[in-house]
């Protein structure tokens, strides 16, 4: 029925060398990753190759120093890599939002010597990431975290049970918080822990309302002993690292966020523009017209939010603030314009035959995932009125 073919956004792009980025992953996007999109989502079928084909392309580590695989890309530009993949299919966009959080700690915070180590096959030699810092009764309070990290000699051992993890027993690699010393934030440590070590296993993958074709699944630590040069950053310093992870990380669910709300707002244009009701297209309706207006706004707001905060990251200044507002804005703003979108499809878009349903689906989790949109209410707010009084 739709008969109106979607038009690219129109993006502000700082180099031609973005601008031929930004045609590469559109080519892929439209080639490899949309046309698959519904059937393996459906099936729960997370696609590896679209990762391994990500990873030979360069486009799994572009914010990252190209002295070790990576594409040294502004953070502007990467989120609009990451939108654009979003938009084609949230797993991959997802996921690759979640690979470049498993590098952080190591790219930011590691040794030289680890770096040299790890980061060129993290990078671009095929591998894939996870990130695990909540537990099953800490997610929000990430400093109740109870995964345990025990010295022994030259090692550490690591016990516990980490939740809620992207790639779940997929994963090559995964960066682990654990508690090294006392309760509360300063006694905490980062580890980067191989996918095959021994002791680590992942619980059956959950059954979710969306994102089926992306495993999320409770990694077990059962005695897992790492060398110590596998550890992050100082000892202790784990919870600032995981922080300072989380801003850049706030900002990839923003940009995957907009993606989706994009892919239903062209969905709905093309449905509006080609269905007739009393011999008029409903795009001609002037209620519909005002929704799809309404759609376009929020869109083009979040994604300059995002951009916003972006610029301030690779300007090297302050952006967590903004940061919590690009992923509360986004995220709620494609909440709103997914179920929109159904709406302007009526009874078909309530159907698994078209793939607003599937989006709306989807758009529910970003509202949760990197710090639900409750807690990113609450860092703005201290940051203009300072912390909570006790």
């Amino acid at each position: 029925m739709p008969d109106r073919a979607p038009q690219p956004v129109d993006r502000q792009l700082p180099t031609d060398e973005a601008r031929d980025l930004i045609s590469l992953v559109r080519d892929i996007a439209q080639r490899e990753i949309a046309p698959k999109a519904a059937g393996e989502e459906d099936a729960g079928h997370f696609p590896r190759d679209v990762f391994t084909l990500l990873s030979e392309s360069g486009l799994l580590g572009l914010p990252y120093d190209a002295g070790y695989g990576g594409g040294e890309q502004p953070y502007e530009v990467y989120l609009q890599v990451l939108e654009e993949l979003a938009a084609a299919r949230l797993t991959v966009g997802l996921g690759v939002s979640v690979h470049s959080l498993s590098c952080h700690a190591l790219a930011h915070y590691g040794t030289k010597e680890q770096q040299v180590e790890h980061l060129p096959a993290m990078l671009g030699g095929g591998l894939l990431g996870a990130y695990c810092l909540s537990e099953p009764s800490s997610g929000s309070d990430a400093a109740g975290m109870r995964t345990k990290a025990v010295r022994d000699g030259e090692d550490w051992v690591l016990t516990g049970t980490k939740a809620w993890i992207t790639h779940g027993g997929i994963a090559d690699f995964y960066t682990v918080f654990a508690r090294s010393g006392g309760e509360g934030t300063r006694g905490i440590t980062a580890f980067l822990v191989p996918g095959d070590a021994e002791g680590l296993s992942a619980a059956v993958p959950e059954k979710k309302m969306g994102l089926k074709g992306s495993p999320t699944a409770q990694i077990h630590l059962d005695g897992v002993r790492i060398s110590d040069d596998r550890r992050l950053g100082d000892e202790g310093q784990g919870f600032a690292i995981a922080l300072s992870a989380l801003d850049s990380g706030r900002l990839g669910i923003a940009a995957c966020a907009i993606g989706v709300a994009q892919a239903a707002l062209d969905e709905a244009v093309a449905y509006a523009t080609g269905r007739e009701q009393f011999g008029r297209r409903i795009a001609d309706f002037q209620g519909l017209r005002f929704m799809l207006a309404d759609m376009a706004t929020q869109i083009e707001a979040g994604r300059a939010l995002y951009l916003a905060a972006a610029r301030l990251r690779d300007a090297g200044r302050p952006f967590s603030k903004q940061a919590a507002m690009a992923k509360l804005l986004c995220t709620d703003a494609a909440m709103k314009v997914t179920t929109d979108a159904v709406q302007v499809l009526g009874g078909y878009g309530y159907t698994a035959d078209f793939p607003v349903e599937r989006y709306m689906r989807e758009a529910k989790v970003l509202q949760i995932v990197e710090g639900t949109n409750q807690i990113q209410r609450m860092v703005i707010a201290r940051h203009l009125a300072g912390p909570e009084s006790r």
